[in-house]
Parts: C-alpha cells; structure tokens; sequence
C-alpha cells in the first residue's frame, strides 16, 4: 500500500534537514546546489525550492548564516579579527562584512517611538572627515555621522533614539562594531576597500526605498535627484527623494553624497559639502 502523501512529506524534510546538518558541518567550503542536491536526492533547482520552503532561506544564505553565528563565536572567544574571519570560512576580510544580509531593521511605527526597547551599541572616532560616530544593534549599523566633537555627536544619536538604550562599545559586548568603524575608518583615510556591512535602515517606507536604490550606485558615478526619483518609478517625487537624502542617517555606507542637482552641483547634504565634496574626490581618485 502506498505511503500516505504526509509520511511522503517527513521522508522529504528529513532529506532536506540531512542538507542543512551537511551545510552546518562544512560551512567553511564551498558548496553547490548539484553537490547539496544529490546528498538529498534532488535536483539542483528542486533543491533550492524545497530547501527555501522548509527553511525560509536558500541553501546559500543558511550557510552565510552558519558562517556569521560561527563568527561571532570565535569573536566571544577572544580570537583576533582575522583570525575569526578566517576560522569562519569567509575567506577574506573585505567578504566578511559583504557575506552578512543587509536587514529591514524597525518598523516606521517603531522608528517613532524613539526606538523603545532597542540596545545600540556605539562608538565614535577621528577619521579624515573629522570626528565619526557608528551605532549598531544586533541587526546591524543604524546611524554612521560626523561632527566636530563626539559628545555632539553622542546627543545627536540620543536625540535620534530617544527611548533606546545606547551602549558605548569597548569592543567586549560588540566586537562586529569595532572591527566595522574600524574598516570604514581604513576606507576613508587609508584608501581600503570600502567595507559592505549589514545596515538596519531604520524610516518610512518610501526612505527605505530611496536609500536601498542608492546603495546601488557605484564608486565614481553620480546621479540628480530626478535621476533618483525616476529609478525608482516615481519621476514627480524629487522633492521627495532630496528629503530622503537628507535624512539618512548612516553615511558613506548609504552614499546619499552621490546625489547632485540637476545642473551638476553639490546640493545640500547633512553633514557639510566640504565633507560632500571630499568624498567625491576620493572616490574619483580610487576608480581611476
């Protein structure tokens, strides 16, 4: 007698469970879905299917996750940065921080309320673009500014998150937020790579819209504002784009400053054009 269709379904997720228990063990390799598929007995495309509808995530992001838990792990432990990184199975520096997701961090509704419950590491430094403060929570960096003292820039992040309780990281609680303000410190005064860490964008929907399309446009180029609104399929929101520039809070890593007027110049931006300009300028200089 045939087996009814829910035995059929306990065989299928236990094959699928024997993938993710071979992912967790060899987390550090590199993987393929043919290689993933045939330990289940799957194709390559059935497997990505059936593995994101057990999990909720392709076979390729649980193991970026097994790698980032692993991480963060031998961060606990005392390791140094690169050897953490390493012992994790990134590979290199500049992939660790590019491997983690980029999260949709609090809601709107949750951003109002000053942020009401939520722990955010911070930290500040001297950087060439003058006194630099990034905060983090555990989804990832929430707020990169400049200032010309830290406690100026300590109120700003207590004005922006009211009702958050805000931790001065000394590395111990918030490893990740050091070896990050460290890496974007590297990219804007010794010319490193620029380090792709994961960002909890925190406003409307429309903002999030504007600064995730921003995120895409590289080193060197420039776009207007108009440019802006009408890639993301509203062309009369300029206005409305150069509020959402505005308004971004986590600079460089959201590179807001790669928006100019329609007629080429600066514009505004919210932490000074000479810190706007400075930026472009390095920029051009590391693309050529």
């Amino acid at each position: 007698m045939p087996r009814p269709p829910k035995a059929k379904k306990n065989v299928k997720s236990e094959k699928l469970i024997e993938v993710a228990r071979y992912i967790e063990a060899h987390s550090d390799e590199k993987l393929t879905l043919a290689q993933l598929g045939a330990i289940a007995g799957f194709s390559p495309s059935r497997l990505q299917r059936s593995f994101k509808a057990l999990f909720g995530v392709s076979p390729k992001h649980f193991q970026d996750e097994v790698r980032m838990r692993k991480f963060k792990l031998s961060l606990k432990g005392c390791e140094s940065i690169t050897d953490a990184i390493y012992s994790s199975g990134f590979g290199s520096i500049s992939r660790v921080y590019g491997e983690a997701t980029r999260n949709i961090g609090m809601s709107p509704k949750t951003y109002r309320a000053g942020a009401q419950g939520e722990i955010i590491h911070y930290a500040c430094r001297e950087t060439k673009l003058g006194q630099m403060i990034m905060a983090a929570t555990e989804k990832g960096v929430c707020s990169v500014q400049f200032g010309n003292t830290q406690a100026t820039l300590v109120t700003l992040l207590s004005t922006e998150f009211p009702k958050a309780t805000l931790i001065h990281s000394k590395a111990q609680d918030a490893p990740e937020l050091d070896a990050w303000i460290a890496a974007l410190d590297n990219y804007l005064s010794l010319d490193a790579p620029k380090p792709e860490v994961p960002l909890d964008l925190k406003g409307t929907a429309f903002q999030i819209k504007v600064w995730k399309f921003l995120l895409s446009i590289k080193e060197g180029d420039v776009m207007s504002y108009g440019e802006v609104a009408q890639h993301i399929g509203n062309a009369n929101a300029v206005r409305a784009v150069g509020n959402a520039c505005a308004k971004n809070r986590i600079g460089v890593l959201i590179p807001c400053h790669r928006v100019l007027r329609s007629d080429g110049t600066l514009g505004g931006y919210r932490w000074g054009l000479a810190r706007k300009k400075c930026l472009l300028a390095m920029e051009n200089k590391l693309v050529k």
